[in-house]
């Protein structure tokens, strides 16, 4: 179950550095093939990623609900009660982790969808620009 989690934040890593290399300032050249090919990955992959995030979320779920309860102060021990706190703190890093995800990947698709615009707005200028000049 731990390679799971493993995997979501390396995951969520990668994001974060896709979104720093495309938002970084200098890197104009590299832009273009960086956001062609972060396109690519979006549609097929990392689109697994929504889906598994909703996975591990509903297994969290599934464990907070069947999980024992303690309902008097004497039903549990130190040790099961020390357990419980453990699992509830788990679970909600683990909630955290799936959050970020899901932020990372909707800020890489909006700002992989803002460059390949503004690419496509820079070529029409470009084009308009080389038109004038022509008719003049």
């Amino acid at each position: 179950m731990a390679l799971q989690w493993v995997v979501l934040g390396y995951t969520a890593a990668a994001e974060a550095v896709m979104v720093l290399l495309l938002t970084l300032p200098g890197i104009a050249p590299l832009r273009k093939s960086l956001a062609a090919i972060i396109r690519n990955i979006l549609i097929k992959p990392f689109l697994s990623i929504v889906p598994f995030c909703l996975f591990l979320s509903m297994d969290i779920y599934w464990k907070y609900e069947n999980q024992p309860t303690c309902n008097s102060v004497d039903a549990c021990s130190p040790t099961e009660r020390l357990r419980h706190q453990k699992s509830t703190m788990r679970s909600q890093r683990n909630m955290l982790l799936i959050v970020t995800a899901l932020v990372f990947y909707w800020l890489l698709y909006s700002v992989t969808h803002m460059v390949v615009k503004i690419d496509q707005l820079n070529s029409r200028v470009e084009k308009e620009k080389e038109k004038l000049k022509n008719r003049y």
